[in-house]
């Protein structure tokens, strides 16, 4: 397996596939998945001749179990390390989820050259948790029950998740058992801990200023069903504080769409990517 170890002994898995030459394209996971939840996304631009890079989150998939650093600026750490590791230029920034919380942070502290363009697709910034300023954020008592399904009913809880993540609860859907097991599988490998205390770091993260701060093309993707990560409070507003961001928003389509959508949402990846 390929890995790095960090400054404090956390060992970081990584996928690094392709032309070491082409363009790279890194992918950063949501929680409480790995770099497996990108295999469509991986595949596709694998055979367009890109170099594609994904990693397993701290505690998550087959990264260590590390009992500290569940906070968003240790995983932006640990993307530094692996970047400089792998000495990446120029690189496209793609996250989903938990995953575009981490680009945005990344993208606005990276060293010059390291990124020519980001990606946030249904991503938590700028902010999930309701507060005083943000109003029509999602209420604590949701996050504390994940922390107590977490901690308590981890499996279950995480099958029953995937029925809004991929919208497989809307009439009409075409519900994929083989997704579902796929979801579950990547998030009973990764730690309860780490899943514990990452809760935290998805939903009360302010990236307000990152955002503000990014300075390369940016595209924003979101579903309008997204039933875990609220469009109108997130992805919406993410575009209006990125400046010069595109966003592109999809009727219907739930949360976990690069799954779902992957040839609709591949497409738009390149066309982004190849603009």
């Amino acid at each position: 397996m390929s890995t790095i170890t960090t400054k404090d002994g956390t060992e970081i898995f990584y996928k690094d596939w392709g032309n070491r030459d082409a363009q790279v394209i890194m992918f950063h996971h949501g929680w409480p998945l790995s770099s497996d939840d990108w295999d469509a996304q991986m595949m596709f631009f694998v055979q367009k001749g890109y170099r594609v890079i994904a990693h397993d989150r701290r505690g998550h998939g087959r990264s260590s179990q590390a009992a500290i650093g569940h906070d968003m600026d240790t995983y932006v750490a640990d993307v530094i390390e692996l970047a400089d590791a792998l000495d990446l230029k120029n690189a496209i920034h793609i996250g989903h989820s938990t995953g575009g919380g981490e680009v945005a942070r990344y993208v606005s502290r990276a060293k010059p050259g390291r990124v020519s363009k980001a990606v946030l697709i249904s991503a938590v910034a700028p902010i999930m948790v309701k507060t005083a300023a943000n109003p029509d954020g999602v209420p604590m008592d949701v996050f504390d029950m994940v922390r107590e399904q977490t901690a308590t009913n981890r499996a279950q809880f995480y099958y029953d998740f995937t029925l809004p993540f991929f919208g497989y609860n809307r009439e009409g859907a075409e519900v994929k058992e083989a997704v579902r097991l796929n979801w579950l599988r990547q998030g009973m490998n990764g730690g309860a801990l780490a899943h514990y205390l990452g809760v935290a770091a998805f939903s009360e993260t302010d990236f307000t200023d990152d955002l503000k701060a990014i300075s390369v093309p940016t595209l924003v993707l979101h579903g309008e069903d997204d039933q875990v990560v609220p469009f109108p409070t997130t992805g919406k507003m993410s575009a209006q504080i990125v400046a010069g961001a595109k966003l592109i928003s999809y009727p219907g389509y739930p949360h976990g769409m690069p799954t779902t959508h992957a040839d609709v949402i591949n497409a738009d990846l390149l066309a982004f990517i190849e603009g």
